[in-house]
């Protein structure tokens, strides 16, 4: 099997910690101060040993695969200050995580290049925006969570987590949170979510969330425009029923009634809570139906062949030289 060499910021700290886990050497840029995108392995995961932290200015002397980029600044700042004219011109993957904005139908993706791909992580998303020439892939989302979490649903009370929900208010629905809180019993965690307004948990240290979110009865997603958020995959696969707005992709991952619940109509969600709150066994059925379907839908496995699919495609490195295991966390040790 052939390990790759790939070059990634750290963008996305909940998706790095699953992409990790495809055994290959993925290269994290670090600079002074660590800012936003050069924050290496980040002090809140349990990233395995395969991701590496190199200085900015050890970059060059790299001898990469391919680049993996996740944002415009990535694909034009970043690039022209820290990559070699060779590396300029390295197989490279695009990797949107974002939904379309500011116009969700008309927006041009920022990549327009028939020699990059352009990864999506939802079908809506690969909808909505306007590629271009930009060849396109679809890899749906999978999570790699502490594998001794449970749910238990044992605290009477729904929990939400989203990172800085009053800097994004509209797209985060940080409103209809506040609306909600009102009639069911709600507690908030991520970033920025213990100010005064919000008087929530905090960020809770990634190795220790699902741990936590699992005591909760249900999650509850006010999201009303992104990607299919990572911490609904994350309680699904715990086996936590899920309550959320009906847009983007959540209509195709969780079936109404059966899996969770969706619906445009904030009353209606309500009342689903509800009920989850006063019936512990119904939360238990409908979370059990969620972790089949993360199960299914988002599992390790499948998300391992399908990055190695897209890497196959930029580097021309047969499939099937790619190790098709992703890496596990057994009794402390990566295997």
């Amino acid at each position: 099997m052939r390990r790759l060499n790939l070059l990634i910021w750290h963008i996305h700290g909940s998706y790095l910690n699953t992409l990790a886990r495809i055994d290959h050497t993925w290269y994290l840029p670090v600079r002074d101060g660590r800012p936003e995108g050069y924050g290496g392995r980040g002090a809140t995961f349990d990233l395995p040993p395969n991701a590496v932290e190199v200085p900015i200015e050890q970059v060059r002397n790299l001898q990469l695969d391919a680049i993996v980029y996740q944002t415009p600044k990535n694909y034009t700042l970043d690039a022209a200050e820290i990559l070699s004219e060779a590396q300029l011109r390295l197989p490279s993957i695009y990797l949107e995580h974002n939904t379309p904005k500011p116009d969700a139908v008309h927006e041009r993706h920022p990549v327009d290049d028939p020699s990059v791909l352009l990864v999506h992580v939802t079908q809506f998303n690969q909808l909505m925006w306007d590629n271009g020439r930009t060849p396109t892939m679809v890899i749906e989302h999978s999570v790699a969570i502490d594998p001794q979490a449970r749910y238990s649903g044992t605290l009477e009370r729904g929990i939400t987590v989203i990172n800085g929900m009053q800097k994004r208010p509209r797209i985060t629905g940080y409103d209809i949170f506040q609306q909600v809180r009102g009639h069911v019993p709600l507690d908030a965690v991520g970033m920025t979510t213990d100010e005064p307004e919000i008087g929530g948990l905090g960020d809770i240290p990634y190795r220790q969330l699902h741990s936590r979110m699992g005591a909760y009865r249900l999650m509850f997603s006010p999201i009303r425009y992104t990607s299919l958020p990572l911490a609904v995959v994350e309680a699904m696969t715990l086996g936590m029923p899920v309550v959320a707005l009906a847009t983007t992709e959540l209509p195709t991952v969780i079936e109404h009634g059966s899996t969770g619940f969706v619906s445009c109509n904030i009353d209606t969600l309500v009342g689903c809570m509800q009920e989850l709150l006063a019936d512990p066994a119904q939360a238990r059925r409908i979370g059990d139906a969620a972790r089949l379907v993360a199960r299914e839908r988002f599992s390790l496995e499948r998300f391992t062949a399908s990055w190695n699919a897209a890497l196959s495609q930029v580097t021309g490195v047969p499939q099937g030289q790619l190790n098709p295991q992703p890496l596990r966390l057994e009794a402390g040790r990566w295997a």
